[in-house]
């Protein structure tokens, strides 16, 4: 899908990924782009540097999400991209409350379906549409400091292949934004495992491109860092020898953190 012309709706677009995407979607001659945003104040200043429309939405609620999509429609008419991109992470395993694991399944999955209820509709009506979901290589491969996270982004990228094979035959496209460690807030600094990761960071900035990239041939999979696709074939390949080195690299991790 080329986006020119097109409607696009961003959500958690004030900032990080969501803002980079935003300003790299401009750029390709939108009709209509929407930021929505927990954060009103942040998802204004965004709209101001990308001619963009803000709305308030907490996408863990569904009636905020219902009246993102209903307010766009009425802006602009349509919406041809919809990019779930707002996500959250809570570190912790067993010892992860209750209440975090809840608030991780409503804004990492259940913030997908709520979008899809709402914006597949008029994508069907209109006999085209696309949905884009910011899923993270954790989907794909797993993440040592979270399970929840882990968990929840499993769940967001098999929603996802649902959606595909539920909906592709009907003109709506889905693909899935799995990248490593980006540069945003997300990473902290302080925490061994994150430490790791920020050695192959990349910039919000080559995650858009990738994202374009993606979305103009209509890959399911969008991968910013390639050697994501390796793990992936070498886990698809053999689970037990993936589980093992993942123990190794968990144990790394341990040590540099003990040692600190």
């Amino acid at each position: 899908m080329q986006l020119a012309g097109k409607v696009a709706v961003v959500t958690g677009g004030a900032q990080g990924i969501g803002r980079a995407l935003c300003e790299r979607f401009a750029a390709e001659g939108l009709k209509g782009l929407v930021i929505a945003d927990l954060d009103l104040p942040a998802a204004e200043n965004a709209a101001a540097a990308c001619s963009g429309l803000p709305i308030r939405c907490d996408v863990s609620n569904e009636a905020d999400v219902q009246s993102l999509v209903s307010r766009t429609l009425a802006e602009f008419g349509a919406i041809d991209l919809f990019c779930s991109n707002a996500g959250i992470t809570v570190k912790g395993g067993l010892e992860a409350s209750n209440a975090d694991w809840q608030r991780m399944w409503d804004v990492n999955v259940m913030s997908r379906v709520y979008a899809a209820r709402a914006v597949i509709p008029a994508m069907l009506n209109q006999g085209s549409g696309y949905l884009l979901q910011t899923v993270s290589a954790a989907g794909l491969l797993t993440e040592i400091g979270s399970a929840g996270y882990a968990a929840t982004k499993h769940a967001d990228l098999a929603f996802a292949e649902w959606l595909a094979i539920e909906y592709g035959r009907s003109g709506i496209r889905v693909s899935c934004l799995c990248p490593m460690a980006v540069s945003t807030a997300m990473i902290d600094h302080s925490d061994s495992i994150h430490q790791y990761l920020n050695v192959s960071a990349i910039s919000v900035e080559d995650v858009a491109e990738s994202v374009v990239r993606g979305i103009e041939a209509e890959q399911f999979l969008i991968l910013p860092h390639q050697h994501v696709a390796e793990y992936f074939q070498l886990k698809a390949q053999d689970f037990d020898r993936s589980n093992r080195g993942m123990q190794r690299l968990r144990e790394k991790m341990l040590r540099r953190r003990r040692a600190a």
